[in-house]
């Protein structure tokens, strides 16, 4: 008998959640050891690749941590020449931080490891059941970020996916 077994929410749907979550994100930060980052770390190069350069303020906010931890992970990745750290002309505290050649190379390296690590998680599920348990786990997100008053950037875009019903094809995405 597995030892989670015994676990008094074995059976609810937040267990399985915390379990795949568990397995995913140990899936994943093997997967970044391979590019010599740790887990964190990548989300520092998307979120440079998504928006551009910006001061550790901003990528803090992004990132939802606190500024030093940000300036710690940003040490360490400017160390390994993925980022540059510049003042910003006029006020020295100011630091603006952006990607280097090689951190773009590497942010296309972890887009390809996600998809990778996506495939996997997602393997014998079709298309309908992908869509319909990202909303589920977006709308569990919303409600949880509702409760506790979580930043909810990242929760929109659901639209195409209320169009969901109970048959095999893809729902028609709005105009």
């Amino acid at each position: 008998m597995d030892k989670d077994d015994n676990h008094p929410g074995v059976k609810t749907v937040g267990w399985a959640l915390v379990q795949a979550s568990r397995l995913h994100r140990s899936r994943t930060g093997d997967k970044l050891s391979e590019l010599g980052l740790f887990a964190g770390q990548e989300q520092v190069l998307q979120a440079l690749v998504n928006s551009g350069p910006m001061t550790m303020g901003e990528l803090a906010g992004i990132l939802r941590v606190r500024p030093p931890t940000a300036s710690k992970t940003v040490s360490r990745l400017s160390t390994l020449k993925l980022i540059e750290r510049h003042t910003e002309p006029g006020d020295a505290r100011v630091v603006r931080v952006k990607l280097t050649k090689e951190g773009k190379r590497k942010a296309a390296a972890i887009d390809a490891l996600w998809n990778e690590v996506e495939a996997e998680l997602l393997d014998g599920f079709d298309n309908k059941d992908r869509k319909r348990l990202r909303k589920l786990l977006r709308k569990a997100a919303k409600n949880l970020a509702g409760i506790t008053g979580a930043d909810q950037t990242g929760f929109e875009g659901d639209d195409e996916l209320d169009e969901i019903g109970s048959s095999d094809q893809p729902a028609a995405i709005p105009a």
